[in-house]
């Protein structure tokens, strides 16, 4: 397809003819069927609710189609307008635009839609077993072809994945605000998703799903290795042997959880995914991210019997089930130093957790066949899960939630995870390591994207925030020090381990003095064309502001305030008045529907002074907006950022608590 037919499909939206339709592409790894949970009348609802994106006179046609779709999947996908295009991030230039900020979210759209990116490309699901950025293929269309019209005067508003319409702004508001999964917090359970994404009215969009944020398992590699360095210093703070060449086990290969294997062999450890999807091992071999794959666990015994004798730093993708690794182990008594899990556990009925005793063809089939037993399946798998972990715990290993909802779904599973006071055994990731090393102090996963997909200028990029950081680093603080050589030793590195799947993208973790002076830099760069085109800067919403959730980001904050979201709503709204080009809300993210609220943002550097100032304002806001309600729940490492900020920022006035004493309050009570 030449370039001037791909941007006049982009324009045309929705056709004018019916396309012939798509025949089903079992090479490509799709989301499973879904349980059939509208009644007759919801069904007809559903058929009516697809139906209105479309002519009537093709209503004969689509709604027989979309009749079977329905049964068949449990969602109407409109899989006959998928495009003939191939969709992938593309230089700005070949999107057509009136807004150079329309051109950008349409390059993010698409590498979220990539075939190498997206976990279900064909369902328009990116990564997490269900996170979306749209519903179906007519509002990829009709998005697609707003951004094309739209104007700097001129805003698009998506409904989870519906393309409300553009209206009149002004050049200074956000181009596009998104929405996903906003509902009313009483019909917020896993089945009220169910319903209303099969109705068409609603969807999960993950967190960087929905807010066309994503750059493949990289954006979460750097988290991963960040992860695995601080709990391999737990370990040797705690004494006692700890061998220098590490074991570290887990599970999950598909989508985000795919950046394990790199990760941890970054980090300098051995390492044991399980996986039961062949296709999702399959790429991530071919990509490089995995380095064996192995399907008899006595061979993956002795595998990693002699890695550990070597200290040979090798990344093994087990086709089969975790449980059975964490069992098998145990018998064998083979010492695991780390321990975690990142099924997709906030979606556990739907294809997000794949029980022992069921193959991956008989469990798919179940979902839809029979979700009663399925569940059942799923509870006691968790159960022996969490029995072999603790007894690997008991020898010693350092076990750890990642942010899953692995811990939440176990404990109502009836697993044996819960200490005496009703609080987990084992904590999040972030109450340990995360919470403390990096969001009180700031730091969280500032992220870039080359609007040239161009690798060159992708390595200029790397190079200016090398050089940002280490000039940053000589006035740094004893307490951050080890956070920005941690970055600093990440960016020098990240072209050497081959981080880039799909758009031209890179990550790190910088406070918000950091990310400023970066995007500032790049910002300059743009202007004097030593980089040949716009920078797109983002962040995951998994960060120190972006998002409220009791059980990963807000876990370490103890004041009783962890179940509100304020912060993650105030934060979306400041990004928005402050400069952003886009901006989202979500209901989920990580642990899942009705547990998270989290948001995000987007900001296209184009060189110029307006966006210097813009930049400025609102990467400040977008870090300490978090920074001041961590202070306030009277984290220290948040107390000492906020006065260090505090006195750098005039105008930036917080409200700073008192320290109650301990011993008085309880001899009042």
């Amino acid at each position: 397809m030449t370039a001037s037919e791909f941007k006049k499909h982009i324009i045309e939206g929705i056709p004018s003819a019916l396309p012939h339709p798509k025949p089903y592409d079992h090479s490509i790894n799709h989301a499973p069927k879904r349980k059939d949970i509208l009644n007759t009348a919801e069904k007809k609802l559903a058929l009516k609710n697809a139906l209105r994106y479309f002519p009537k006179k093709f209503h004969a046609v689509l709604a027989g189609e979309f009749t079977r779709e329905l049964a068949e999947y449990g969602r109407i996908y409109m899989y006959r307008f998928r495009p003939d295009y191939e969709i992938k991030a593309r230089h700005i230039d070949e999107f057509p635009h009136h807004s150079k900020s329309a051109a950008a979210i349409m390059l993010m759209i698409s590498n979220n839609l990539d075939l190498s990116v997206a976990q279900h490309p064909h369902e328009l699901i990116t990564y997490g077993g269900n996170g979306a950025v749209f519903q179906n293929w007519a509002q990829y269309l009709l998005t697609m072809k707003y951004l094309s019209e739209m104007t700097d005067n001129q805003t698009l508003v998506v409904y989870s994945g519906h393309p409300l319409g553009l209206f009149p702004s002004h050049r200074d508001a956000p181009r596009l605000v998104v929405t996903n999964g906003m509902v009313i917090p009483n019909y917020s359970s896993q089945d009220h998703w169910e319903k209303f994404n099969a109705l068409g009215v609603s969807q999960y969009g993950q967190m960087t799903a929905g807010s066309y944020m994503y750059i493949g398992p990289q954006g979460i590699v750097h988290g991963t290795t960040i992860t695995i360095l601080n709990a391999c210093r737990i370990i040797s703070r705690r004494g006692g042997k700890s061998p220098d060449c590490k074991l570290f086990i887990s599970s999950g290969l598909a989508g985000m959880s795919g950046a394990q294997p790199k990760a941890a062999s970054i980090a300098g450890v051995i390492s044991v995914i399980a996986e039961v999807n062949p296709k999702a091992i399959q790429i991530r071999q071919s990509q490089g991210w995995v380095d064996e794959v192995i399907t008899d666990m006595g061979k993956l015994i002795r595998r990693v019997k002699e890695a550990t004798e070597k200290k040979e730093v090798v990344s093994v993708a087990y086709h089969g089930n975790i449980v059975d690794i964490w069992e098998r182990f145990a018998d064998e008594n083979i010492r695991i130093d780390l321990g975690s899990d990142q099924t997709s556990l906030h979606n556990p009925w739907a294809g997000g957790y794949y029980p022992a005793g069921l193959s991956f063809k008989d469990a798919n089939r179940m979902i839809s066949e029979d979700p009663g037993k399925f569940k059942e399946y799923v509870k006691k798998s968790l159960v022996r899960q969490v029995n072999a972990i603790n007894r690997h715990t008991a020898r010693g290993t350092y076990f750890f939630d990642y942010g899953n909802a692995f811990l939440l779904e176990a404990s109502r599973a009836g697993a044996d995870i819960l200490k005496p006071g009703g609080e987990f055994r084992y904590p999040s990731y972030v109450q340990d390591i995360m919470g403390p090393v990096c969001f009180d102090y700031g730091f969280g996963p500032f992220r870039w994207v080359c609007c040239s997909n161009d690798p060159a200028d992708l390595e200029k990029t790397d190079a200016i925030a090398v050089g940002t950081l280490k000039k940053l680093m000589k006035h740094s603080p004893e307490q951050i020090r080890q956070q920005m050589a941690d970055n600093i030793h990440w960016i020098q590195e990240a072209e050497k381990n081959r981080l880039v799947v799909g758009s031209q993208a890179r990550i790190l973790y910088a406070d918000a003095e950091g990310r400023i002076a970066i995007a500032s830099a790049f910002n300059k760069a743009v202007a004097n064309g030593k980089i040949s085109a716009p920078v797109v800067i983002g962040r995951d919403h998994h960060d120190v502001s972006g998002t409220d959730s009791p059980f990963r980001e807000t876990s370490n904050i103890y004041d009783g305030s962890k179940f509100t979201a304020d912060m993650a709503v105030q934060n979306v709204i400041g990004d928005s008045f402050r400069g952003a080009t886009w901006v989202s809300l979500h209901n989920g993210g990580g642990v899942g529907w009705g547990e998270v609220i989290s948001g995000g943002f987007g900001m296209l550097l184009d060189g110029k002074k307006t966006t210097e100032n813009k930049l400025m304002m609102m990467l400040h806001w977008d870090v300490n907006n978090g920074i001041a309600r961590r202070s306030w729940a009277r984290s220290k490492g948040a107390l000492f950022t906020l006065e260090r900020e505090m006195k750098r920022t005039p105008g930036l006035k917080v409200t700073i608590p008192y320290i109650a004493d301990d011993k008085l309050i309880d001899e009042v009570l």
